[in-house]
């Protein structure tokens, strides 16, 4: 081979080796990338999962609608800048301080897990990874089935309310819902596995209630509402009434993880409109149709895999992040 053709080969290599880097390097801030690991305290904090686990156990034993809120808050901080605990963090101006955020609870719990673990093995866990913990357990308290939570998070640096906006909102249409999914590297069977989340927990009459009696000046509910399922949501959500009383998601079904939520959408007994129209929206209807009736082992499945999906958005690693000492706030 003469140098010319050498030089080629080289230089060829490099382009290829620099498009491989670059595409991984993408890939790692998207839905599908890497950095978290199963098994990733295993030499350096091996109790990790049996002491959070014992603190979630604790709070939900004491009080069951905190286990809905900490899934709810893995999934809002993943969302926002990646699953990087930044939804944690105190302040005025931060993520948890933004309206999307403001019904959130269960933050005490993460505290006592990351209290005992600095106890344990001082600053080798993430706060990340302690939320990512918590929301498998939550759902394997209330029923559902377990999965491995990939480990290896570190925390984020930055928290602003006004990122907030790019949460899904609760009367997103299903077009707005996919392009925020896929913008994370979600796809939309990943949105309708995902918002099975739903199945357990409550919504506030505020966030639903203009379905019911006034629905886009229409002076009449939502069409998507079943209408015999109207009075029972009107019984608890009267006109005028108080926006701050909860309501099931999962009609009769708040506490307990499973698939009858995709049943309720199907019968129009979705509560918040975003719910709802996962039924009446062809792209999403499909999916819905997957998880009902005897589907529920598929669901159990489906939902793990989306979670650890969620997981890997943006997950930060070296000096892209820190192990905080305290969740609530920066080093």
């Amino acid at each position: 081979m003469g140098f010319s053709s050498l030089n080629k080969t080289v230089a060829l290599f490099v382009l290829l080796l620099a498009t491989f880097t670059t595409l991984s390097l993408g890939q790692g801030n998207r839905g599908g990338g890497g950095g978290a690991q199963v098994g990733f305290y295993s030499s350096t904090c091996p109790r990790v999962e049996s002491i959070v686990q014992s603190a979630v156990q604790s709070a939900v034993q004491a009080n069951p609608t905190i286990a809905p809120s900490l899934l709810r808050m893995f999934f809002h901080d993943c969302f926002i800048n990646g699953c990087d605990a930044s939804i944690l963090i105190d302040g005025p101006t931060t993520e948890k301080s933004a309206g999307p955020n403001s019904l959130l609870r269960g933050f005490e719990v993460i505290d006592a897990a990351k209290s005992q673990l600095e106890t344990t093995c001082p600053g080798v866990v993430s706060c990340a990874d302690i939320v990512a913990l918590a929301a498998r357990d939550s759902v394997v308290l209330t029923g559902g089935r377990s999965w491995q939570v990939r480990l290896g998070r570190r925390d984020g640096l930055v928290s602003q309310a006004s990122d907030t906006a790019n949460l899904p909102a609760f009367n997103d249409p299903i077009s707005v819902q996919i392009r925020k999914f896929v913008d994370k590297g979600l796809n939309t069977q990943d949105l309708v596995t995902l918002v099975g989340g739903h199945t357990i927990g409550t919504a506030a009459c505020a966030l639903f209630s203009y379905r019911l009696y006034n629905f886009n000046n229409t002076n009449g509910p939502d069409p998507d509402i079943n209408p015999a399922f109207l009075p029972q949501l009107r019984a608890l959500c009267p006109n005028g009434g108080d926006g701050s009383r909860r309501v099931a998601l999962d009609t009769s079904s708040e506490n307990s993880f499973g698939n009858s939520f995709y049943e309720n959408l199907r019968n129009g007994r979705g509560v918040i409109e975003s719910d709802a129209k996962l039924w009446s929206d062809r792209r999403t209807q499909r999916y819905v149709q997957g998880f009902l009736g005897q589907a529920s082992s598929r669901f159990n499945a489906e939902f793990g895999r989306a979670m650890v999906k969620m997981g890997n958005i943006e997950v930060k690693t070296g000096r892209q992040g820190e192990i905080r000492r305290v969740c609530t706030a920066t080093n």
